[in-house]
């Protein structure tokens, strides 16, 4: 395929094909970092429904040093990052979906670019609006939340999404593919009024399913082979991939999993992938109280939701987290350090795996295993990555008994105190909370709590609210309670939350919306949110749809992988185009949403794309295609690529290119145009 040519079809085409590269070159990076700076305070202000807490713009330095206190807040180890660019830089992406321009802006974006009518006439609703306030009225717990408090702020729901666009996305959302073009028209053609449930059990048991997710909470418990910090090597990742796999093909609760990351037993992280996460968490350079402090954020952030308990590691709130957390304005550090106590008397060792070489070791835990753990959290340091541990900020006692702040409770008698850790942790209802409300992110783009790892426990309950000038901080604090407390009752089961959650109107709602929208609505759920693909699942779609298969060579660990979804650590750079979709490194950069000119350019120019969109591969999607009259081709390519049948405007268009200049070429600009196309790199 010649570029010129294919460039110049594209420019022809515009109207009809939304190339995906114009849509960013004309709107800018509409969900990027430089959002707020085009944010006018009072504009960040009005969005926020939850008290005092900062838009990207209000934040200062002025609360927190980063080079002082090198592990303060929810920094770990992004302490360099912070360093450098000050506190509110590092913080604008933590808090961006929370400003007037975020997922609601970005969504009325997309869809104006999207075909303004379904894609076939023979489009049947499994339900059909107008949605009342009547909660006995709704079968799925969240309607019963969502639709009335619609009615109550006056917002009239979306549409119910059409068939072709719920079957791409779902399939999307739960398993990180697209759907093939005969499972989408099966779908379509079928006939049964639970035909959406069914297909949502069908993704629920796939394999693909156990890909995505197990990606996803590899993304979560940060599982890489190296941090900043600490070494865990690739069979300590593989180990730990496997652990989550397996964890989730065997529908193990969700509690027991969080139980077996904080009391974890082993010698050889090799064999045993829990310890990774506990190995992962620590911090070096400095006491072992920096291990047990850093592994203590990590479990407040992963398995409650709380990254700014960190914070009080270094200090108490007063004075830093005043405008952030009714909670952590009122933290003690001495709380902190009951917390870390349950982990005072774990070590982490290394044992080399050839005795005559430095590296690589694996790690095991030992407890109690000399004088330095064989004690509670001792207060005896005056260097390392926090401020001075000293007996006088605990009225004058060396050692801090371990107590779970939220309880009050410590070990019993005798008892293992990461044993009691996991105990408290997990009957704590924030974890419940947290655990759902992360799933809930993923699936509507914003959290009910959002940011989802900055729960401030003081503004859940609507039945005792927090003084003003602070507001709840849930958008449902209701719903929240009662999906954290079905999780509870449903045995902490991952899968059920997902199947909720799918198959609520609320998530099968259109991304469309016939009203005027208001950009402040986002969090009342009136519209589904549109989000970027990941970087693996836009690759695996590319793969997917062609036919054309990779082959990754990632190592004699990793071994040969096919599909991106599969690979067991984000930070491996043999697909340079996932890289820049933002997949992060599961260390100090985050997995992304946000979009930007060189994705565009990837979807143009990259080998993932251009070499799959040639005639002359006899396994690719085209070769196999071209012997179709051109009223089926085109059908065809809509249909593998998109999940859909063009619009009659698209496809006159199509056809008529077809039949100009060389075939074969007009197919491969064609089908080239659809991977560039904004529904195709969109789950809307």
């Amino acid at each position: 395929m010649r570029k010129k040519a294919a460039v110049l079809f594209c420019m022809f085409a515009t109207l009809l094909f939304s190339a995906y590269s114009l849509f960013y070159a004309r709107e800018g990076k509409v969900d990027g970092l430089d959002r707020a700076e085009r944010l006018s305070k009072k504009a960040a202000k009005d969005q926020l429904d939850s008290g005092p807490a900062p838009d990207a713009e209000s934040l200062t330095d002025a609360g927190v040093n980063a080079t002082e206190n090198a592990d303060c807040s929810f920094f770990g180890p992004q302490h360099d990052k912070i360093s450098a660019v000050g506190l509110r830089e590092s913080l604008r992406s933590h808090f961006k979906d929370r400003s007037p321009t975020g997922r609601g802006a970005l969504t009325v974006q997309v869809t104006s670019k999207l075909p303004s009518e379904p894609p076939s006439a023979e489009i049947k609703f499994p339900f059909e609006p107008p949605y009342g306030n009547d909660t006995g009225s709704y079968t799925n717990l969240i309607d019963r939340h969502i639709f009335p408090a619609l009615v109550t702020a006056g917002v009239p729901p979306a549409k119910p999404t059409n068939d072709y666009e719920f079957i791409r996305r779902v399939t999307i959302d739960l398993t990180g593919r697209i759907p093939t073009k005969d499972r989408v028209l099966s779908f379509v053609a079928d006939g049964a009024a639970d035909k959406r449930a069914q297909l949502i059990e069908e993704l629920l048991n796939s394999p693909e399913w156990l890909d995505k997710w197990t990606m996803y909470y590899g993304d979560l418990f940060q599982n890489t082979s190296a941090n900043t910090q600490m070494i865990m090597f690739q069979p300590g990742v593989v180990a730990m991939n496997t652990w989550i796999r397996d964890s989730l093909s065997g529908s193990k609760p969700y509690d027991q999993m969080a139980r077996e990351l904080i009391a974890v037993q082993g010698t050889n992280s090799y064999q045993t992938g829990e310890i990774n996460w506990f190995v992962g968490g620590g911090m070096g350079g400095g006491p072992y109280q920096d291990h047990i402090d850093a592994r203590t954020a990590r479990m407040g952030q992963h398995l409650l939701g709380m990254a700014h308990l960190n914070c009080i590691g270094c200090h108490d709130g007063a004075g830093h987290l005043d405008a952030l957390s009714l909670w952590g304005k009122n933290g003690k550090r001495t709380e902190f350090w009951q917390l870390a106590s349950f982990l005072s008397r774990t070590e982490a060792y290394q044992t080399r795996v050839d005795p005559n070489v430095a590296q690589p070791y694996y790690w095991g835990l030992r407890e109690n295993f000399n004088a330095t753990y064989q004690q509670d959290y001792r207060l005896n340091t005056t260097t390392g990555n926090r401020p001075a541990r000293q007996p006088a900020a605990f009225g004058g006692k060396t050692n801090v008994a371990p107590v779970y702040p939220f309880s009050g409770r410590g070990p019993a008698p005798g008892e293992n105190y990461r044993v009691a850790l996991a105990r408290e942790v997990t009957s704590d209802f924030q974890f419940a909370r947290a655990a759902v409300n992360y799933l809930w992110k993923e699936f509507f783009g914003i959290g009910i709590v959002d940011p989802p790892d900055f729960f401030d426990p003081l503004r859940l309950d609507e039945n005792n609210p927090p003084p003003a000038p602070w507001t709840l901080q849930p958008s449902h604090p209701a719903l929240l309670r009662e999906l954290a407390q079905d999780f509870v009752s449903n045995g902490y089961n991952v899968k059920e939350v997902m199947r909720r959650i799918v198959n609520s109107k609320t998530y099968q709602l259109s991304s469309r919306y016939s009203g005027t929208w208001n950009v402040t609505w986002e969090r009342l759920f009136a519209r589904k949110l549109v989000r970027r693909l990941w970087g693996e699942e836009a690759h695996d779609a590319v793969v997917h749809s062609s036919g054309i298969m990779p082959s990754y060579n990632l190592g004699a660990t990793y071994g040969t992988k096919i599909w991106t979804m599969q690979f067991p650590e984000t930070r491996l750079t043999t697909v340079p185009f996932v890289k820049d979709f933002m997949n992060g490194n599961r260390d100090e950069e985050d997995r992304l949403p946000e979009v930007s000119i060189q994705q565009a350019l990837n979807l143009m120019n990259n080998g993932v794309v251009t070499t799959r969109v040639t005639a002359g591969n006899a396994a690719g999607l085209l070769a196999r295609s071209l012997s179709m009259t051109n009223d089926q081709l085109v059908d065809h390519l809509f249909l593998t690529v998109l999940s859909r049948y063009p619009t009659d405007a698209e496809k006159s268009a199509a056809v008529t290119s077809l039949q100009t200049g060389t075939r074969n070429q007009k197919a491969e600009q064609l089908l080239w145009s659809l991977y560039n196309k904004v529904d195709f790199i969109f789950n809307y």
